[in-house]
């Protein structure tokens, strides 16, 4: 048995899966001042005693990265940047506490100029008497040679609560995403760790002793201990399990939407062919680019539970949330409110979502059953707009999928798949809005378990991985950004031994992983070489090969 929980802005939710079976399932309120709280409660219901013994792994996907920082809940961080000649500060300086520092290393990772100790030194003791303990280092080609950053990395051990190392977050080149990488992952390193710990604890004391990993924003999973080092891989976390429970759930094998729509936020993405889109340099999250690899989603504040009031004469919905519907217990109308009235949802108390509604009737001088209708189609229209919106985006530039980029291909969708608690009531009329108003013809359909979806999507991923391998034969080196290692190679080491060498390395990594004799899908997504030419001779090669392994989900969950 899998257990797969998603714990989200508005409810937490949990799928206990037997072979292709969802046998259990729960939701309950998410308690955003303790997320543990919310666990405690939705593994109550779900897995008892006889339960345990049978569970093989735990999965969560989570919004404890992302909201920190959306919310501005982060730390200080102090930035320690070698970027060597020819590159503006102005365009590297992340954070307030950045400070620049000498040394070099070129692009074929030779060593250009040396790391002033002192210097560096005199950044750490102003960061220390600033009060802060958490420190991120990049060097512009560290992917290449990591020599400086291992050497800032000894000088900061002792003075800081925790180093990131920019080459550990990507073996990509962008050197500015690079920076914000790593800002970002110590920026939320604390607070992350901190619920990995109590986590942990909280399925020991269970008496759970199975592997638990955590949901990453490209759809993958990684264990959870693990991702203590690297909590900004599980940005847009809750996002992804949506795809993946969309996978896990369907037979989708058309260009379609795919909507999460949640009490607070409704997240949107586009399949083509049943295949989700990927984004193909890193995912974007408070303006900050950077290099995490992730599915292609746009988030908008309009869910069930979205505040409804009068702006100007018009009704505006979101983006903001204020707790439950009123006919639920909550203070303010909303779009779940108008549902109750129209009777497209049993739940709730009619009345109290009537009066809640009634001074926003009068406002547009009309009667309340007339004024919910108004409330669910502006609703449904604003979903609708924004998924032609971001369709539109994608149509405009190349289409990246998990698996490869699509040349000249225009995404046109024939369904629409909806998940999420409102989904059933919600997906008609959006549909009916796309076709009507924006002539996209789209079949609505809502998977069986649409309501727990992602934590379906969560349970049924598999584990994922990225890699950069680069040979130097003139150097005689083998390098592998991602972990910082270092070895020795014959000059004679070719481009097809490294794309071996890249393929050994990401089929380790799935070791002890997912034990559901599935093998991974390994593919090689770069692979490039040039001669190395010094005065009119070659004297080598530099070879790059970067590989992946694939998002996918273990089994189907139909």
């Amino acid at each position: 048995m899998i257990l797969g929980i998603d714990v989200g802005g508005t409810h937490t939710d949990a799928a206990l899966i037997d072979g292709c079976r969802v046998v259990k399932k729960a939701k309950v309120p998410t308690d955003n001042d303790s997320i543990l709280l919310s666990l405690l409660e939705v593994t109550k219901e779900i897995i008892d005693n006889s339960v345990i013994p049978l569970l093989e792994r735990v999965v969560l996907s989570t919004t404890i990265s992302t909201n920190a920082i959306v919310q501005n809940k982060i730390e200080r961080v102090g930035m320690l940047i070698s970027s060597g000649p020819g590159v503006s500060f102005d365009s590297l300086n992340v954070c307030p506490d950045t400070h620049f520092l000498s040394g070099s290393i070129n692009h074929r990772g030779k060593e250009m100029e040396t790391l002033n100790a002192e210097e560096a030194k005199r950044a750490l003791a102003h960061l220390t008497s600033s009060g802060i303990k958490n420190i991120g280092i990049v060097g512009k080609f560290s992917i290449r040679n990591p020599k400086h950053e291992f050497e800032l990395m000894e000088l900061a051990r002792n003075q800081a609560d925790h180093v990131t190392i920019g080459h550990n977050m990507s073996g990509r080149l962008n050197f500015p995403r690079r920076i914000s990488t790593t800002f970002l992952n110590e920026a939320v390193w604390r607070i992350y760790r901190e619920f990995v710990h109590n986590v942990s604890d909280f399925i020991s004391r269970r008496g759970v002793n199975v592997p638990i990993y955590i949901l990453k924003a490209d759809g993958g999973v990684m264990e959870l201990s693990g991702s203590a080092e690297f909590p900004v891989q599980t940005i847009l976390s809750g996002p992804a399990a949506s795809i993946m429970g969309i996978m896990a759930t369907t037979r989708c094998k058309t260009d379609s939407f795919a909507l999460d729509i949640g009490g607070t936020t409704t997240d949107i993405s586009v399949f083509a062919e049943g295949v989700p889109l990927l984004e193909p340099f890193g995912v974007t999250i408070e303006n900050k680019k950077t290099l995490i690899r992730g599915l292609r989603t746009r988030s908008i504040g309009v869910g069930g539970d979205s505040v409804v009031r009068m702006e100007k004469g018009a009704l505006a919905i979101g983006p903001d949330r204020e707790g439950p519907a009123a006919g639920l217990g909550g203070l303010f109308p909303t779009p779940t409110d108008a549902m109750i009235v129209l009777g497209l949802t049993t739940i709730g108390d009619f009345q109290k979502a009537c009066n809640a509604l009634a001074p926003l009737a009068e406002s547009l001088c009309c009667g309340v059953k007339d004024a919910a209708m108004k409330i669910y189609t502006e609703t449904c229209r604003k979903i609708a707009s924004a998924s032609v919106e971001f369709l539109n985006e994608i149509n405009d530039a190349p289409v990246y999928t998990i698996h490869e980029m699509l040349d000249n291909r225009k995404l046109e969708p024939e369904n629409l798949f909806a998940v999420g608690g409102p989904a059933r009531e919600m997906a008609g009329e959006i549909a009916r809005l796309l076709k009507t108003e924006f002539d996209i013809p789209c079949d609505p359909q809502i998977p069986v378990n649409y309501e727990i979806a992602n934590a379906i999507g969560a349970a049924l991923s598999r584990t994922t991985a990225e890699l950069t391998v680069l040979a130097d034969t003139e150097r005689r080196l083998l390098t592998i950004a991602e972990e910082g290692s270092q070895s020795p190679i014959p000059a004679t080491f070719t481009l097809a031994q490294t794309a071996g060498v890249c393929r050994e390395r990401l089929r380790a990594r799935m070791v002890n992983t997912d034990n559901f004799n599935v093998e991974p899908e390994i593919e090689i997504v770069e692979s490039q070489e040039f001669n190395i030419v010094d005065e009119f001779y070659t004297v080598g090669r530099n070879i790059r090969v970067k590989g992946q392994i694939k998002p996918g989900i273990i089994k189907e969950c139909r």
